[in-house]
């Protein structure tokens, strides 16, 4: 079922599935959404004993115990876009990291999922790096198109790239979470595309993790087809997840498309975060992507941050999205075991 949400200009992909398996908080432990949120560009994950789930964003978080973290998702901030949809792109990624300082949870890293940048110029990149050194807290890049399309992302290599392979690809493990950091800005065919020398660097990481970890994915283009005629997917993703099949928890978080989408299949959960500069258009609600105006005081109920909570031994996934309005906040959740 799909179902348009006129405030936040986003599409919601709801999967019903046996109810039997729901519990009294209306969470579907067979690992498919009972309920989404889609007002905001960003989600708090927090992570407890190898399961992600979320809570609303800037609200009060469990008692955490030593395995239990947090992260932040930030997508899409196009320092140095300056027309009409957002004037003051800078101001607005300032008031992101403003919301991550409040954040009861303190979260332990945050991750930019691209577009870091509009143009990849150096003036670009240090204003960018000089707003989110604010948010003190460590930070993991993957690039956007618009970090790459000038040089090939030689300027975002030299910068972020560092224990990189290829383009930027590159893998770490966090309190016994497997995080993997994919680039599919580069070979673009019209969609996003992996390539086969990052599959098989991906085929092989993989192979060195238990059954049981944990899989954090995150890429600027979707990796799942959200909207082809648009580019909006990556048209190899499908051999990627062949090799993830054989885990029990497997989260993908994307950026690109500016607005919240989130839809649960097997044992994946994907979510595309907002854009803390400018929304874009629902899937074909335009004549074709791109930065949309809405009205000034409107602005910043289309923009956010994406919040991670993982909490030990719950065995629960949940999403909450939160915008940079005050006090704006929705939650989506699911469950897997």
């Amino acid at each position: 079922m799909k179902e348009k949400n006129p405030e936040s200009h986003s599409e919601r992909v709801i999967l019903d599935t046996d109810q039997s398996s729901s519990t009294s908080d209306g969470i579907d432990r067979r690992g498919f959404l009972k309920c989404m949120a889609w007002a905001g560009t960003g989600l708090v994950w927090s992570l407890a004993g190898g399961v992600p789930v979320s809570r609303v964003f800037g609200s009060a978080m469990h008692q955490q115990k030593q395995e239990d973290f947090s992260f932040v998702q930030i997508s899409d901030s196009h320092i140095g876009f300056n027309k009409p949809a957002n004037a003051d792109v800078t101001g607005t990624l300032q008031a992101a990291v403003n919301k991550i300082l409040a954040t009861p949870s303190s979260p332990d890293f945050l991750i930019h999922t691209g577009d870091l940048t509009h143009s990849s110029k150096p003036a670009e990149f240090d204003t960018m790096d000089q707003v989110l050194t604010g948010a003190k807290r460590q930070i993991f890049y993957v690039p956007g198109e618009h970090d790459t399309s000038v040089d090939d992302g030689k300027a975002y290599l030299e910068r972020y790239g560092k224990g990189s392979s290829g383009n930027g690809w590159y893998s770490f493990d966090h309190k016994g979470v497997h995080f993997i950091g994919l680039v599919n800005v580069v070979e673009l065919e019209g969609m996003g595309k992996l390539g086969q020398a990052q599959l098989d660097w991906l085929k092989k990481d993989l192979s060195q993790r238990k059954n049981s970890t944990p899989i954090v994915l995150f890429a600027h283009i979707p990796l799942w087809a959200v909207y082809p005629t648009w580019g909006w997917g990556t048209s190899d993703s499908e051999q990627a997840f062949s090799f993830l099949k054989r885990f029990g928890s497997v989260t993908v978080l994307n950026g690109h498309i500016h607005q919240v989408m989130q839809k649960v299949e097997g044992n994946a959960t994907f979510h595309t975060a907002m854009s803390t500069a400018f929304p874009q258009p629902a899937p074909g609600a335009a004549p074709s992507p791109g930065p949309m105006k809405v009205p000034a005081e409107k602005l910043r109920s289309v923009l956010g941050i994406t919040e991670v909570n993982y909490v030990a031994q719950r065995h629960q996934l949940a999403v909450v999205d939160s915008t940079l309005s005050e006090g704006a906040a929705t939650a989506s959740s699911s469950g897997l075991v």
